[in-house]
């Protein structure tokens, strides 16, 4: 039986275990340049060298103004590409591969001066009203994702992740919550993320693997749930996404902040959901910090690889305590076997 410490493999990404370190946002760029700092350097070799399988790069936007804020990675520009190629190379040497997670904010963009949106609908009563994309800015905003994988497989990434969760760009014109257009994009909601899949993948080399983060259902009244979930994410599938990272939120009620409350797993149906009935890789995610119920949904088969986010922030040894805790072999760094108990 497959337990969180089994390799896996997805096409030519060969993974040594099932833990993942999932994007999350560290507002720690110095120079509003979107250049990955020392910070950044440390923050993910480190979870390299505590055991993780695969670590995915924080959302790294496509242009200035698609940043959450001006503290954010992009990767719309060469400059931006040696440092994140730095980090990737060492974390290569301890023995993870990398991914990233390529995004724009859209109207969630804090610090744009006029956030861009595909409807001129404000994310809430305290941001700004976004300017509505004319279709022709949508087609260039295609090629800026494009431009932006191109960079990271430049920078030597093993697997892309596009970002179409928790209410930015892609998700806000994927949702009839969000996206009230007439043109094409509005009268096929998957447009928008199918083009950019497509233009992914024109730049991904045949064997690295595409994902595709998604939001399951969005909590608020008027939004999507699973089955919508799935009918769009199977669209996303025929377009080539390779796995699915199946998180929820993130238009009106954000479920990671805690509202509208949740607990342990709590998304592991949403990606079980996906998986069944797309019969497609799954990475779950939301609150899986114990090693046994980390575990459980590998065994269950309920989703395919792990993702450990806020317990992975606490200890960035985590994989390798998790390991110990599971009596799983694993590979210890030779400089710190003698805190872990010999098997």
């Amino acid at each position: 039986m497959d337990h969180l410490f089994t390799p896996y493999q997805i096409k030519g990404l060969q993974l040594k275990n099932r833990v993942v370190m999932p994007p999350m946002c560290q507002y720690s760029v110095t120079n509003k340049d979107g250049i990955a700092t020392d910070w950044h350097y440390v923050h993910y070799v480190s979870r390299a060298i505590g055991g993780a399988s695969l670590i995915i790069i924080e959302m790294t936007d496509v242009e200035p103004d698609g940043r959450i804020t001006d503290y954010d990675l992009g990767l719309w520009s060469d400059e931006q590409i040696p440092a994140l190629k730095r980090i990737v190379d060492a974390c290569h040497q301890y023995g993870a591969k990398v991914g990233i997670q390529i995004a724009h904010a859209g109207r969630k963009a804090e610090d744009a001066e006029e956030p861009v949106a595909p409807s001129a609908i404000p994310f809430d009563e305290k941001s700004k009203t976004p300017r509505a994309l004319p279709t022709e800015e949508v087609k260039e905003m295609v090629e800026k994702f494009r431009l932006a994988v191109q960079r990271a497989v430049k920078a030597g990434v093993d697997v892309i992740e596009l970002h179409g969760a928790h209410g930015y760009l892609i998700h806000q014109f994927t949702s009839s919550y969000t996206n009230k257009r007439t043109d094409e994009y509005g009268q096929e909601l998957t447009k928008f993320g199918k083009e950019i899949i497509q233009a992914a993948k024109s730049e991904m080399p045949e064997e690295m693997p595409l994902i595709m983060r998604i939001s399951g259902t969005e909590y608020v009244e008027g939004g999507y749930g699973i089955e919508d979930a799935i009918e769009f994410s199977r669209e996303f599938q025929k377009a080539g996404v390779d796995m699915f990272h199946v998180s929820s939120g993130g238009e009106g009620q954000i479920a990671a902040a805690g509202r509208p409350g949740t607990h342990v797993a709590y998304q592991v149906p949403l990606a079980r959901a996906i998986k069944q009935a797309l019969n497609i890789p799954v990475i779950a995610v939301g609150r899986l910090d114990e090693p046994e119920l980390a575990n459980s949904v590998i065994g269950n088969q309920d989703a395919d690889l792990v993702a450990v986010g806020r317990a992975m922030l606490r200890n960035p040894y985590w994989a390798l305590e998790a390991a110990t805790v599971l009596h799983k072999d694993t590979e210890i760094p030779r400089q710190y076997t003698r805190g872990f108990p010999s098997r």
